[in-house]
């Protein structure tokens, strides 16, 4: 009976360390969700879909009718309704009908400016994802290397003891109690500068989120590196179906095409249809009653393209098509250089990394550990320790530097492709 409280207590500490660790895994999404849903570009963005929306009906639907009144045949020396037959109060109304069609194509060109637009969001949406991730990393980057900057001043501190211990006891020089004095000065003035830039990365990151960013930072943790494998071809090709930029470039040549097929409709004419009704009163000196007019009349346009104006539309159209499509392939060409030189830095990061952890570290701890032994019992100089010290910093912040920038690079990956790729096989 008295085990109970205990494992009460045992599978309370698991789920608050579980839902702690899901909260600091969650740190980075629950923020590109927050910077996302405040950013003003996305919102400048919104309206001018949401203009693009309302400029459908504006330009899809038939002209306003006319409606006309007039007075036809007035004598004007009397200005009488009932001194000549002629004379009569018009009514008339008339409604314009474009050919055919025309409508509907309009419509699908006012319709791809919308799909456009829609693209132009997401491709933000994926640049403030690229540079929050980007400036996140940097941040952990520099907490991580403020972090061994401590621990290698508690090193100092401890290698000072030593030295001031050897020195009072005639067996170390004073030259070394500077000397390890100026290298703990040294540790502290970068100290002061990696503190300088973790708050840079802090302002950048709480002005994405219009927020302060460290409030929602509960974890220091880089990602674990995966290292897949990618090829130039095979992200070329997740690119061309999910980079936003990339899609947009495609809706913009459907558009080109759909405005060649509306500016071919200014070949063919348009028409209008007036209804039009006269109401005529008794001449007076005759007594004579008249009787009332009505009249239907049809016109159309005649579309002689003066000066080639329908041609020309017609040419704009296929040379903006042909623009798009150059632009694309621009863009597809900019994306093989971007990709390769990011695959050559991701394989060089992946070898870094597996000669630093697998020899390199090890290796410079027990230099470190043997050159401070060896000074101990004054088997080597004092200038071993401090570069053993030196060169165990550099190795350790190598380890995390190499991280952050993969993570980096990755971002950059995910932001040119336009997807997730911590799933790619």
């Amino acid at each position: 009976m008295k085990l109970y409280p205990a494992f009460t207590a045992m599978m309370i500490l698991l789920m608050t360390v579980n839902n702690y660790s899901q909260q600091k895994n969650n740190d980075l999404t629950g923020m590109i969700d927050r910077a996302l849903a405040v950013s003003p570009k996305i919102k400048m963005l919104e309206a001018k879909k949401s203009a693009a929306e309302n400029r459908i009906p504006q330009q899809t639907n038939l002209p306003d009718p006319m409606l006309t009144l007039g007075l036809m045949n007035m004598p004007t020396n009397s200005f009488s309704f009932t001194q000549e037959p002629m004379t009569g109060k018009v009514v008339g109304l008339s409604q314009a009908f474009p050919f055919p069609g025309k409508l509907g194509a309009a419509e699908n060109v006012l319709s791809k400016d919308v799909e456009i637009i829609e693209k132009e969001i997401d491709d933000a949406k994926n640049e403030i994802v690229k540079d929050f991730k980007q400036s996140y990393y940097k941040l952990l980057l520099v907490r991580n290397e403020l972090k061994i900057a401590g621990e290698n001043k508690k090193l100092l501190a401890d290698v000072a003891k030593v030295v001031r211990a050897k020195y009072s006891v005639s067996t170390a020089s004073q030259q070394n109690v500077i000397k390890v004095e100026l290298e703990i000065t040294n540790m502290n003035n970068k100290i002061i500068l990696l503190q300088q830039r973790e708050a840079e990365q802090v302002a950048l990151l709480s002005s994405i989120l219009m927020d302060d960013a460290a409030k929602y930072i509960t974890s220091e943790v880089l990602p674990e590196n995966r290292f897949p494998e990618f090829t130039v071809n095979q992200l070329v090709s997740i690119a061309e179906q999910n980079r936003p930029y990339l899609l947009g470039l495609q809706l913009a040549q459907n558009k080109a095409a759909e405005q060649q097929n509306l500016a071919g409709y200014d070949f063919y004419p348009n028409f209008n249809i007036a209804f039009q009704y006269s109401q005529r009163d008794e001449i007076v000196k005759t007594n004579t009653q008249l009787n009332d007019f009505f009249s239907v009349v049809a016109g159309i346009s005649l579309p002689l393209n003066y000066g080639g104006k329908v041609t020309a539309k017609v040419d704009e159209a296929i040379s903006m098509k042909e623009f798009y499509s150059s632009q694309y392939d621009a863009a597809v060409q900019a994306l093989n250089a971007n990709f390769g030189a990011l695959i050559a830095e991701l394989n060089s990061f992946h070898n870094q990394y597996l000669l630093i952890t697998e020899a390199k570290i090890q290796q410079a701890e027990q230099n470190y550990s043997s050159a401070l032994s060896g000074y101990q019992v004054g088997k080597v100089d004092f200038i071993n320790v401090t570069d053993a010290l030196k060169i165990l910093f550099d190795v350790e912040t190598d380890v995390y530097s190499i991280k952050a920038k993969y993570a980096q690079n990755l971002a950059q990956l995910e932001f040119l492709t336009g997807t997730d790729l911590t799933n790619l096989k």
